[in-house]
């Protein structure tokens, strides 16, 4: 985890996320806003008014859109929103949104580029993405050795990212919800899951075109109907809650409860990142799947793309965040009171002597906790407040006691009260909200929510990777791909291996940096060619061109 934090601190160098805003600003701009062409154009691309059988390619746009989709429609919207807000406060919403819409710009253009140089060789089985874009458009410029040479490039990024993100970080949550409130053993659930993703992605695109189909539209009406009913219940906060999330975007977040507090420029950091790991905006991912849908028209299917961010951050992460935070949950109180505990110094910073504590009903033996010490500037968050982590330990005669391990922490720490808060890191957190709406709604809305969101990302995913691997290997190792991106589900899984919800952050951190590192340079460097044929799409739109296909404006 040391040596991630280190390439993470490079690859997310705030730096980095400017450029990724800039590049959003800079096509939103060149397109006119684009945005708008995605929600009235886009539309009626997806309904269908412009579906042609005999176009090339092997699934419509609504089905395209669908498997796009149930990869960014994910435990990023579930888990990702959880953690940026847990760490980020109420004002990483707020860069959430930013970079929604400016993913909306992101998301067209990258796949513009992709319909345009995809391979089609094959009609009702084509192969697109950055690696086929860069292959393709630097063989034009006589330079198909450094076309070859980024699309590798890219295809390693984008294989870390699908072992991490899509795959890793989705089981990992399924397993510890699942473990949280059913007591099945993360292994376990990480076995099911496997199977389940196999018995998907061994019939390939056109399998999980249609099982993203039936499953993303099912999945994304239970889950936002819930979580609406859940802020109606708490419609006093609902104020409150926009409150925070604009007072906090640009000045400091004071730590209360549970939350330890950030500065405006962590709540920026933890949006952008977040937002950019749940709707794959620049990263290159999504226009894999969109290079299947059937269509003569490279822009027609790029539009469709414009929606994604704006269904799966404008909508769907903002339903989540407002779950949270009219809830309460992310700064809860203490939900563990101990006395007489005092703060010691030891090698590796400071901690506490092992506490007796008498545990809330649903306590597990070995639930991560962590309790709230006052002591120098966290350099992280720009505060003073600061974590010190531990475990509930019930021994052989019954008692319980709290176990504690040392934290650095700079100066002299104060604990801020006697008490402690379990861990609920990423889909928990969300869970846990949903639980304030009714009693056990947390426990079976949430939990199935993780199962159908994880199980269509990680299907998704895992053809992405397989398209790296195609265009490595030529196709060949496809099926020994497959089998391991299956048994690193179970993997994901090993209790031992992710503990909070910081890990999670790094683990999925870095698919999603790499894979802009990669991308973004080929998003600028052949941009002009996807804002050419952008326009020249529209002026044909406009005069009535496509009239003749018998479809409509």
């Amino acid at each position: 985890m040391k040596f991630l934090d280190v390439i993470n601190g490079v690859i997310w160098h705030d730096l980095v996320l400017y450029v990724v805003m800039g590049v959003g600003v800079l096509f939103t701009l060149w397109s006119v806003f684009c945005q708008y062409r995605a929600l009235t154009h886009g539309v009626a691309v997806t309904a269908g008014k412009y579906d042609n059988p005999d176009d090339p390619g092997a699934i419509s746009h609504f089905q395209a859109l669908s498997a796009a989709l149930s990869a960014t429609v994910g435990l990023g919207n579930i888990a990702g929103v959880a953690v940026a807000i847990a760490l980020g406060g109420p004002g990483a919403v707020f860069w959430m949104w930013m970079i929604g819409l400016a993913g909306m710009a992101l998301k067209t253009t990258e796949v513009a580029l992709s319909m345009l140089y995809r391979n089609t060789d094959e009609a009702d089985n084509p192969h697109g993405g950055p690696m086929f874009v860069a292959a393709k458009a630097f063989a034009e410029r006589g330079m198909p050795g450094v076309g070859k040479a980024v699309g590798a490039i890219f295809c390693v990024t984008l294989l870390i990212s699908a072992i991490t993100g899509g795959n890793m970080f989705q089981a990992w949550n399924v397993a510890g919800v699942t473990k949280q409130y059913f007591d099945v053993p993360q292994l376990v659930t990480g076995a099911i899951l496997a199977v389940g993703v196999a018995a998907v992605i061994l019939g390939g695109i056109k399998r999980i075109g249609n099982v993203a189909g039936t499953l993303v539209p099912i999945m994304c009406l239970l889950y936002f109907g819930t979580g609406v009913y859940v802020i109606i219940l708490h419609a006093d906060q609902i104020p409150h809650a926009f409150s925070l999330i604009f007072d906090s975007a640009f000045s400091a977040a004071d730590g209360q409860g549970a939350f330890i507090g950030g500065s405006a420029g962590y709540a920026f950091l933890w949006g952008m990142k977040r937002a950019l790991f749940s709707s794959e905006s620049g990263q290159g991912s999504s226009p894999i799947a969109h290079a299947a849908a059937k269509t003569d028209e490279p822009i027609r299917e790029a539009v469709v793309a414009g929606l994604e961010p704006f269904i799966d951050t404008i909508v769907v992460c903002t339903l989540t965040a407002m779950v949270i935070l009219t809830t309460g949950i992310w700064n809860r109180g203490a939900e563990v009171e101990f006395t007489g505990a005092t703060l010691q110094q030891v090698e590796g910073g400071w901690t506490l002597p092992e506490t007796t504590i008498t545990p809330p009903a649903g306590t597990s033996n070995g639930d991560a906790v962590f309790t709230i010490v006052e002591g120098g500037q966290n350099d992280a968050t720009g505060q003073t407040r600061h974590k010190i982590g531990g475990k509930a330990v019930q021994h052989p005669d019954g008692h319980w006691t709290l176990q504690w391990e040392p934290a650095a922490v700079p100066g002299t720490p104060t604990l801020v009260q006697q008490g402690a808060w379990f861990s609920y890191a990423g889909a928990t957190l969300t869970a846990k909200a949903f639980d304030r709406g009714g009693d056990g709604l947390g426990k079976w809305l949430v939990t199935l929510a993780c199962w159908l969101f994880a199980f269509s990302t990680m299907i998704s995913w895992s053809y992405y990777g397989e398209q790296g691997v195609v265009f490595l290997f030529r196709g060949r190792g496809v099926l020994l791909y497959r089998l391991l991106y299956c048994a690193l589900v179970v993997v994901a899984c090993i209790p031992w291996l992710v503990k909070t919800d910081a890990e999670l952050d790094a683990l999925t951190a870095l698919g999603t940096g790499v894979m802009l590192w990669a991308n973004i340079p080929i998003m600028l460097i052949f941009g002009v060619v996807a804002m050419k044929a952008y326009h020249a799409y529209f002026r044909k739109l406009k005069h009535g061109d496509f009239e003749g296909h018998g479809r409509h404006d």
